[in-house]
């Protein structure tokens, strides 16, 4: 548990073909099933101040509590998922925290030397922050980011619904459609 935000509830993964690895995540892994988004809605996103229009194509599953992100980018925007493939990184992207009392965990975070580095939003109540990232720091993972996730909104609630079908999920329809967050 982080003394900050709670449990570590996504681990975030860049992969460059995002069909291959959930297939493999489902197949070899037995992960699944997977809520894909080839064009996830970004809104008011920005990065390092800057405002920029990302393409980014996602798929989630739970694996037990713990929710997998498959993150792969479609466009050459300044993001920190562009850093991290540039500085030759692969794997573990990133680590997210959900809250649903965003400011007030983004101000405690901010009181403590965190400092925002890109942010947007995903649906209504779903902002979202990652951090600098900290790997120049002496004994820390270099590359892998923290990400402050709002579940207060329909994010929220399509988060439940992926736990809640992987708790039982026998193997069939291993990639489904990605809910519109509007209806949620």
């Amino acid at each position: 548990m982080s003394r900050f935000f709670g449990e570590i509830r996504q681990v975030a993964y860049l992969v460059p073909d995002i069909e291959a690895a959930m297939n493999y995540w489902s197949d070899v892994l037995g992960v699944g099933p997977w809520y894909y988004n080839p064009k996830v809605p970004i809104r008011n996103y920005t990065y390092r101040g800057e405002s920029f229009e990302p393409h980014n194509s996602v798929a989630l599953a739970n694996a037990g509590g713990l929710q997998i992100e498959l993150l792969q980018i479609r466009n050459d925007v300044p993001s920190m998922y562009r850093d991290f493939l540039s500085a030759g990184r692969t794997g573990a992207q990133h680590v997210a925290y959900w809250t649903d009392n965003f400011d007030e965990d983004l101000a405690r975070a901010q009181a403590a030397g965190f400092k925002v580095c890109m942010s947007g939003e995903v649906g209504e109540n779903g902002r979202f922050v990652y951090f600098e990232d900290r790997g120049a720091d002496p004994g820390c993972h270099p590359g892998t980011t923290i990400e402050l996730s709002e579940v207060a909104g329909p994010k929220g609630t399509l988060f439940r619904m992926i736990r809640e079908a992987a708790a039982d999920w026998d193997g069939r329809d291993p990639v489904r459609v990605f809910p519109d967050l509007s209806k949620l």
